[in-house]
């Protein structure tokens, strides 16, 4: 019997329930708080983690306050999870009792269309299952992400975690970390490319980290000048204050811009840095539609575009990359009591640059 016809035989909603905590939001307009629910027995496939550390995501954010129009109450975020195995199915090959592994931003997909078989999984086109507020593959059975104590999950989706790196610093990768990653390596950075990193927030200073270490020369535009000095600590090149004349400057400029913002900004005006052919990539979401003057892009034949996290085998070798090339993330850690006001200051940007819940504190 196949794996997928394991899953309709035996429908998630109907398989054994084991008890698990965690800090929940009600409804949009309420904080988070303890919530206790109930996770799946592991089945023949799945992994039973304990979760050690979850990073705090601006999309946990979005998704509590239902900004998107897609949450469904109650609602455990996190998708940046890091912990241990601790109980694996019969039929798991990948992972066994004590591994470190980790679980990103989805945790099935159909595994049948073209994106599915060319291990883009983040693409699939019949169904990708995020790690929360959505439904799993059986349509009745809502997943719930990391702000808890444990999980379980496909092996399929699980990814194996190094022992070399400080765990709650590796957490964040598994979100911040590939939605940076993934366009670099897609669109080939590497010595010779002038790179712009539009934002130093939890994505820009991943995004100065992996390009700095394919050997770019990095320069980072943002609309805070304290950043400056931040900016150069992780190893950026330059710094252009985007609000002020200095910018015109560069216009033409760069072969590659990473636009990390998720707030609504002025996107035409970073596509002007771009020289011929240059690309412009945006991996945050801010609320409104971004707008570019058709102009912009057809004088110069600059391209404008997007990505979205990794496929489960690229997330996998960004891992294995950033253990050897020892490269993190930037955290604050913080007790799960303390997340209602992180988010506050999360919208402030008052964090440097990740927080990330240690989770032995729910």
């Amino acid at each position: 019997m196949s794996h997928t016809e394991e899953l309709v035989a035996e429908p998630l909603a109907t398989q054994s329930k084991q008890p698990a905590r965690s800090y929940a939001a009600k409804e949009a307009s309420g904080a988070l708080g303890p919530w206790n629910f109930e996770r799946r027995i592991p089945g023949p496939h799945d992994v039973q983690v304990d979760i050690l550390f979850c990073g705090v995501c601006h999309t946990d954010l979005h998704f509590v306050r239902n900004d998107w129009g897609m949450s469904m109450y109650p609602l455990v975020p996190g998708h940046e999870i890091v912990g241990r195995v601790t109980a694996i199915g019969d039929h798991v090959t990948k992972f066994k009792e004590g591994d470190l592994v980790g679980i990103g931003c989805l945790v099935d997909t159909c595994r049948e269309c073209d994106n599915c078989k060319d291990d883009l999984e983040q693409y699939c086109t019949g169904g990708m299952v995020l790690t929360y507020s959505a439904f799993e593959r059986d349509g009745k059975t809502i997943t719930y992400g990391g702000y808890s104590n444990k999980i379980v999950t496909d092996e399929n989706y699980v990814l194996k975690v190094s022992e070399k790196l400080p765990l709650e610093k590796v957490a964040p990768l598994l979100c911040a970390g590939i939605t940076t990653y993934s366009p670099l390596r897609h669109w080939k950075i590497q010595a010779g490319h002038r790179v712009g990193i539009v934002g130093l927030g939890g994505l820009g200073h991943m995004g100065v980290k992996f390009a700095v270490s394919f050997g770019a020369e990095v320069t980072v535009l943002s609309t805070s000048p304290t950043k400056e000095a931040d900016a150069k600590a992780l190893g950026a090149h330059d710094f252009v204050l985007s609000t002020g004349e200095d910018i015109n400057k560069y216009t033409g400029y760069f072969d590659f811009i990473l636009d990390t913002v998720a707030a609504t900004h002025e996107h035409d005006k970073f596509m002007q840095l771009l020289r011929r052919d240059g690309i412009m990539v945006i991996v945050g979401l801010p609320t409104e539609p971004a707008k570019i003057s058709s102009f912009t892009p057809i004088f110069h034949r600059r391209s404008f575009a997007g990505s979205l996290i990794g496929g489960i085998a690229e997330t996998q070798e960004m891992l294995d990359y950033c253990a050897e090339n020892n490269i993190t993330s930037e955290v604050e850690v913080i007790a799960i009591k303390d997340i209602n006001s992180a988010y506050e200051r999360m919208e402030k940007s008052d964090v440097k640059y990740r927080f990330v819940i240690d989770m032995s504190t729910l």
